[in-house]
């Protein structure tokens, strides 16, 4: 079978778009350079932020968003993918801007989880994401309970994610963040779903060692399998 170019539409943010490229190459079955899968990397860093259009009324991302996809069509991309959970808001305009797939990172999630068994997962993720309800809408009905930080944990955990990942400080103090994944996991989280595409990033940055879903990782497994090639796990 052929395999077909992923596109990815990026810079949100530019760190995330990497790890996402990353995770395609490391795992994706391959003995040789030729037996990995073409990928086109618009990392379009002028993609207004989501969560402040979202929640405070900021500058509409989704003429950015449609723009790089076109784009990434124009360039033989195949398939597309968006390494910003809080950007599937807009999902239906960017699949609606081009004629080829636009694969959905939360609905693989869904079906990882679900296929693993989980009943009850944690959420961490940004404002935008949390408050828009995107995640709740996607696991309706899959039988996964979803739970979300109380306030002041929510806060610990934009705060990892603005000040420390977006703002590249690699000394952050992750400890609020921390307490409020420890107080998921007591209220009956099996796994705590990294939400935002900044968060594996500081997972490994910050040495956050917890049962963790990673989104990101199961949207270059799907992007993997899509294009036609084979996953190591």
């Amino acid at each position: 079978m052929e395999k077909k170019t992923i596109g990815i539409i990026g810079g949100m943010g530019p760190l995330a778009t990497a790890d996402l490229f990353e995770k395609i190459t490391l795992h994706t079955r391959a003995a040789r350079d030729q037996d990995h899968l073409r990928v086109l990397i618009d990392s379009n860093t002028n993609i207004p932020d989501r969560t402040a259009a979202l929640l405070h009324g900021g500058e509409d991302p989704t003429p950015q968003l449609t723009a790089s996809a076109a784009l990434l069509e124009r360039m033989g991309a195949q398939v597309l993918i968006m390494p910003c959970n809080t950007a599937h808001n807009y999902y239906d305009a960017v699949a609606g801007a081009v004629q080829i797939p636009v694969l959905h990172m939360i609905r693989l999630t869904a079906q990882a989880l679900a296929e693993r068994g989980v009943t009850a997962a944690g959420l961490l993720a940004t404002d935008g994401t949390v408050q828009t309800g995107i995640y709740q809408r996607t696991f309706a009905g899959t039988g996964i309970g979803l739970l979300t930080p109380e306030p002041e944990g929510q806060a610990a955990i934009m705060a990892m994610i603005y000040q420390g990942v977006k703002a590249g400080d690699l000394h952050y103090d992750a400890s609020a963040a921390r307490r409020a994944m420890e107080a998921l996991l007591e209220r009956g989280a099996q796994t705590l779903i990294l939400g935002c595409t900044e968060l594996p990033l500081a997972a490994q940055l910050y040495r956050l060692d917890y049962p963790f879903t990673d989104p990101t990782l199961e949207l270059a497994r799907g992007a993997i399998r899509f294009a036609g090639g084979e996953t190591t796990d």
